[in-house]
């Protein structure tokens, strides 16, 4: 079986799937990067185009080639956002088609008017829509998004951003003062705000706590402010931008992780890190990844977005139990090891692949592959 991704770029996001695809199929598996390389969209610092299995049409006109008798010839395409004209070429096969992308209505519905929605509305109305392609939704509300839009009707199947697994030999640091991480760019939509006024009530209610904020933006001066106002710069220590293997370090040695992104995070890889290093992450219903990766009260904690009272109660059910925090990350590091690693991934799509091309049952029942609501 010939499986052919068509992504605009090879980064760390897309690398570990990859990767467990190629192990698996060898070389009946291509990655098609469709736009010009671009640092800044690289993300993870660093060029991946010279994995075996890449292909870089845009550079090189033998890849080009290849790439467009693959769409053609591949018993399985899957393509990323902003790459309707690879599959309207695909649409002329019959043959098995998977989109992955995350939600539509990020804004609410004005997103309609979107050109570049309406362009892929169309696509689908006319070409895709009986024909067998498939919704990998890489946001727990994408399904819903597309039943909106009539589109992909009981053709929806979680996936997501897949990051590395962490293998550390030694047992997680128990820390005497709680260890609260957040992690992000100090933009609107993140709510580092959030986090700074929770700090302000555990404080006054006489909690004993750290908390590190790692990324930079044009916030920061606000945040600066904000926590000279609350009087929290005691416990609330602006890290700014430093290396990943610090981030991930950092998390490794946290407690708990603060998630306080709005509807426009479209899924936020950062909890699957901050998950498989065994912090306890407690996320907003709002993110596109919390309600496909987090059991409430199981593997971390979820409150309802933009409820500062809310992540305020969670986070302080947490300080006030510490043993119940390190079993619910130690329930998260084990789930993203056995249910949404890179590697559950490739195999279910595999198995959702032979299950749909064979015209049987699918029953993967969690993670990746499994039926989308």
């Amino acid at each position: 079986m010939t499986v052919t991704f068509f992504i605009n770029y090879l980064n760390h996001h897309q690398l570990p799937v990859a990767d467990e695809l190629y192990r698996l199929l060898g070389e009946n598996f291509h990655f098609v990067a469709t736009f010009p390389r671009n640092p800044e969209e690289l993300k993870g610092g660093e060029d991946y185009s010279n994995r075996q299995y890449c292909l870089l049409p845009s550079e090189n006109s033998s890849h080009k080639e290849k790439a467009i008798e693959l769409n053609l010839s591949s018993d399985v395409c899957v393509y990323g956002a902003g790459n309707l004209d690879w599959e309207r070429e695909r649409a002329k096969t019959d043959k098995l088609s998977f989109e992955i992308s995350e939600r539509w209505f990020k804004r609410g519905l004005v997103n309609v008017l979107s050109p570049r929605l309406l362009k892929w509305w169309w696509l689908y109305q006319t070409k895709l829509r009986n024909k067998p392609f498939y919704k990998l939704c890489a946001s727990a509300f994408t399904a819903s998004d597309c039943r909106k839009l009539m589109t992909f009707r009981n053709r929806c199947y979680k996936w997501g951003y897949f990051t590395e697994i962490p293998q550390k030999s030694e047992p997680k640091r128990i820390n005497a003062v709680p260890r609260i991480m957040w992690c992000g760019r100090l933009i609107r939509l993140k709510h580092l705000d959030h986090v700074i006024k929770v700090a302000y009530q555990l404080k006054t209610e006489g909690y004993d706590f750290s908390i590190e904020v790692y990324g930079d933006g044009v916030l920061r001066n606000s945040a600066e402010q904000l926590i000279h106002e609350l009087s929290v710069g005691d416990c609330v220590k602006l890290m700014g931008n430093v290396p990943n293997h610090q981030i991930l370090e950092a998390m490794y040695n946290s407690d708990i992780f603060l998630f306080t992104s709005d509807r426009h995070e479209g899924w936020g890889a950062v909890v699957n890190e901050a998950m498989s290093s065994g912090c306890c992450v407690v996320g907003s219903d709002a993110i596109g990844s919390i309600p496909f990766l987090i059991n409430d009260g199981q593997n971390g904690l979820i409150y309802r977005d933009g409820d500062i009272n809310s992540l305020h109660s969670k986070v302080k059910y947490l300080l006030n139990d510490p043993d119940e925090c390190r079993k619910i990350g130690q329930q998260a590091a084990f789930d993203l090891q056995n249910v949404w690693s890179p590697r559950m991934a490739a195999c279910n799509l595999l198995s959702l692949i032979d299950g749909l091309s064979t015209h049987q049952n699918v029953k993967i029942k969690v993670g990746p592959c499994s039926k989308a609501n």
